[in-house]
């Protein structure tokens, strides 16, 4: 099959499905997409034990589609851009602080936490598997996923502040997770390798610094280039250059194509750059064009999420296993955020309850699964996939579901304290 009709299957299948529950059951695009996706599976499934013509199809389609490939080559950047550019920046600058520790130390902290506490249950499960291999679970799963996140704190009703916390901390620190599980995975594939400490810090700085770098350089081009003319149509085809051309530029020198987005993004829709570069029509045109492009991106992904679950080996301990992390997950989560919030806390002005409401507005999604697709099966890539799956699934729809009541019962009350 080709790539036309790959991405023609999945547009039909995100119109009806997007038709579905925007008719129907009225969930957040990312919920509801996830769900009818999950149940339509679970119907071909079922339809299979009597002709399985169309299951096999499906599994042949789906394995048609590297996940992968698609969502962290491609789709990331459209949808880190277009999330970046309607992010207050004024807000992000005041909390970048909080946002800086939140995406760097509190990712490595919940990735040593959760791979080390995982090694000993699986351990306990009589599943071997060496720590390494857990700590490059705890990479993959650590980071929020600033897509669920950005879709879902949309209708969920949080104050600004505690919103610019959660979403910038979601749009840093999957850039950051992606590099220090590609660090791990660097040294799992290849444990009898000496990896020199400073190989380490190359990596790091030439990813993370290299990638805002870039976003920095991108966001400074397009706004002179805006700057320079007044043509809407032009002019949205630039921000649209600006994100293609960029992220061919960062895979081609091995720089972080999410940071470069990120911070792109963020400097094009901030209020000086739309005041001095852009006119009411423009601005209009540019907003409407993004917004279009994120939600049909969502589409497409959560579907693709849904679908994927044929291709699992869904064994009993798998499965148990995946249970057993979700508690675990959120403990080390709250765990990490802890420290940077007490510290920051004397200096900014925190809504209450915030480490409880970062901790289960975190969210995980295609992120993750991407990246525990490119494990090996020698990292038990089927266990981990499996986990990394129900923990998304659980993820967006029980907290995705509950995030919302939560953020506005707990900010509503008086007299609690920052924690």
């Amino acid at each position: 099959m080709d790539y036309y009709s790959i991405a023609t299957i999945l547009i039909v299948l995100s119109a009806a499905f997007g038709y579905i529950n925007v008719r129907f059951l009225k969930l957040p695009i990312t919920i509801g997409l996830m769900l009818i996706t999950i149940v339509f599976t679970v119907v071909i499934v079922g339809i299979a034990q009597f002709d399985d013509t169309l299951l096999i199809r499906e599994r042949e389609f789906i394995g048609m589609i590297d996940f992968k490939t698609v969502l962290l080559d491609i789709m990331l950047s459209f949808l880190l851009f277009a999330g970046a550019l309607h992010t207050n920046f004024n807000q992000l600058k005041i909390q970048r602080g909080p946002i800086l520790a939140f995406a760097t130390l509190g990712v490595l902290t919940s990735t040593f936490l959760v791979g080390i506490v995982m090694f000993y249950i699986l351990q306990l499960m009589g599943l071997s598997v060496n720590l390494i291999y857990c700590l490059l679970f705890g990479a993959l799963i650590s980071p929020t996923d600033p897509i669920a996140v950005l879709g879902i704190l949309k209708k969920a009703g949080a104050p600004k502040k505690l919103e610019t916390k959660i979403v910038g901390e979601s749009l840093f620190n999957d850039g950051v997770g992606v590099v220090v599980f590609l660090t791990i995975f660097a040294i799992a594939a290849k444990p009898d390798a000496a990896i020199e400490f400073s190989d380490i810090a190359t990596l790091f700085g030439q990813e993370v610094i290299g990638g805002i770098v870039l976003g920095l350089f991108l966001g400074w081009i397009t706004y002179r280039l805006m700057k320079s003319i007044d043509n809407y149509e032009i002019e949205v085809i630039l921000t649209l250059a600006t994100v293609m051309g960029g992220t061919m530029l960062a895979h081609k020198f091995h720089l972080s194509a999410p940071l470069a987005m990120v911070t792109a993004g963020l400097i094009v829709g901030n209020d000086t750059v739309r005041d001095s570069a852009m006119s009411e029509t423009t601005e209009a045109y540019v907003d409407k064009f993004w917004e279009l492009i994120d939600v049909l991106l969502n589409t497409v992904l959560f579907v693709m999420i849904g679908m994927e679950m044929l291709l699992l080996t869904l064994e009993g301990k798998y499965i148990y296993a995946g249970l057993l992390a979700i508690p675990i997950i959120l403990i080390c989560r709250y765990i990490s955020l802890w420290l940077p919030i007490k510290f920051f806390s004397k200096r900014l002005d925190f809504v209450p309850k915030t480490n409880l409401i970062m901790t289960w507005g975190g969210l995980r999604g295609g992120i993750s699964i991407a990246l525990a697709l490119s494990l090996t099966n020698e990292m038990h890539r089927e266990l981990f996939l499996v986990i990394t799956y129900v923990v998304v699934v659980v993820s967006i729809v029980g907290q995705g579901l509950t995030v919302g009541p939560i953020i506005k019962r707990l900010t509503k009350k008086s007299g609690l304290v920052d924690l």
